[in-house]
């Protein structure tokens, strides 16, 4: 079963604040919403923005509280920052005022272990918390040291932080064993300002590692994607700022999209980019839903009476992504057969399966990989892939949010299921996602907030 962190100090009021959301379900969906910047394209763009003293500015941004968590931890490095207007932002870190970020930040998220390599070409000198982020399966950060260690960072570790020095970072071809997007992150910032070239083999290749690329190109930065996940880079001696749009979140238009066809709507999604999520619009029009394409969005819908049972498998980009699993697992409980999933990105990604029991779910867990593509976790164990049996009636449940996207796997069972439900830790979704009441409310979902529980989610 999922684990969850415990909420750090500065978030345990947060938790305690964060209203409960009550949905009653039977409501089909229809109406348009939009979608802003990518919250994995933004988080590490602001990491990198600490290359250079210049102002960057960044523009279509959600207010989302991880990005408010991002921009209290660089504060207290020395970012200075403004919101222009409501969803565009200024930063701007003239000087670097402290090479040790706090503690009340460890757990959190997985950004603190990207601020070495930046505080080292500022100051020669960085002191990070262990990280965080949402307890979906072990995401050891063993990667993201050797490879710093290979560019000429001396690292020490201990059970609460990592410290790291080094005079100067050098170029270096590595080798990823698998292709890590946090690693594969933290060497591209590390080697933009780095003597010499980089090389990365077997690296990640998500739109949101692009759109990042991108942003430290127009900073000056000189990096090529080969066809075959090698990524180069070649360091220079200055980054300036920049202005940059990030691509929008393709996790919240799958999410939006399961949305629709779960419970027999129509959802037009503004911003949505469909060169983004080949792989799920594939997947979704399998198992019998529909979508149209127009210039600024992508309207989802179901397309036949009964939804088809499906075979999936999670896979890095361009397959389709692990963080699509959980809203498509609640679609598929209302599809006509036995589908299959197979999680072979994270190896105890189905924590959140026991809820949708309790509503009714017909949903079986095993360790054996149902499917034909490569899995780390073969014959180890892992409850990594499940069958899922369908239609099923679901029923309203109370429910209490482990991690970020089961959050929005719960909003759709809700919205799916026969009765009123009752969901608790929001604040979990509130990290990855803006206004999720108004935009559910706009869209014809039976929603209101109730005062908060008092308690942090367990």
């Amino acid at each position: 079963m999922t684990t969850q962190l415990d909420p750090s100090p500065s978030e345990l009021q947060h938790f305690q604040d964060a209203p409960r959301y009550r949905i009653e379900g039977g409501h089909a969906l229809e109406g348009t919403i939009g979608v802003a910047a990518a919250k994995n394209a933004i988080n590490k763009q602001l990491v990198a923005s600490l290359l250079t003293n210049e102002p960057c500015v960044f523009s279509n941004l959600p207010r989302i509280r991880e990005i408010d968590a991002i921009l209290d931890m660089l504060s207290e490095i020395g970012t200075r920052y403004t919101w222009r207007s409501e969803d565009t932002l200024e930063v701007e870190t003239p000087e670097i005022r402290s090479s040790v970020v706090g503690q009340r930040y460890s757990g959190f998220n997985r950004i603190p272990i990207l601020l070495l390599s930046p505080l080292i070409h500022r100051t020669g000198e960085a002191t990070v918390p262990t990280v965080g982020g949402d307890r979906i399966g072990a995401r050891p950060v063993d990667f993201h040291l050797e490879g710093l260690r290979k560019m000429g960072a001396r690292i020490e570790t201990s059970a609460d932080s990592f410290r790291a020095t080094s005079d100067s970072l050098r170029g270096m071809i590595v080798t990823l064993p698998y292709p890590s997007v946090g690693a594969t992150e933290n060497l591209i910032i590390s080697a933009t300002l780095a003597q010499g070239t980089t090389v990365i083999e077997n690296a990640a290749v998500e739109p949101e590692i692009l759109d990042t690329i991108l942003f430290l190109q127009k900073m000056g930065a000189l990096i090529a994607v080969e066809t075959d996940r090698r990524i180069l880079i070649e360091g220079v001696p200055r980054l300036r700022g920049a202005t940059h749009r990030p691509i929008t979140d393709r996790i919240e238009v799958v999410s939006f999209a399961a949305a629709a066809v779960a419970t027999g709507g129509r959802i037009s999604v503004r911003g949505a980019q469909q060169e983004h999520m080949i792989s799920f619009l594939n997947s979704i029009r399998k198992v019998g839903g529909g979508f149209e394409v127009d210039d600024d969005c992508i309207t989802f819908f179901r397309e036949v009476p009964e939804l088809r049972a499906l075979h999936l498998e999670t896979n890095v980009h361009p397959g389709f992504m692990t963080d699509w699993q959980q809203p498509f697992v609640v679609m598929l409980t209302q599809a006509n057969g036995i589908s299959t999933v197979h999680e072979t990105v994270y190896e105890d990604r189905f924590g959140y399966v026991d809820t949708l029991l309790k509503m009714g779910a017909d949903i079986a867990l095993t360790p054996a990989c149902l499917g034909n593509t490569p899995c780390r976790y073969l014959r180890r164990d892992h409850l990594h892939s499940c069958t899922i049996r369908g239609p099923a009636p679901l029923r309203g449940h109370d429910m209490t949010i482990p991690d970020l996207r089961a959050g929005f796997a719960y909003i759709i069972a809700a919205l799916v299921a026969e009765g009123a439900s009752t969901i608790d830790g929001t604040s979990y979704l509130e990290r990855g996602y803006a206004d999720v009441p108004g935009k559910l409310a706009s869209i014809g979902a039976q929603i209101e907030l109730l005062p908060a529980s008092g308690r942090a989610a367990s």
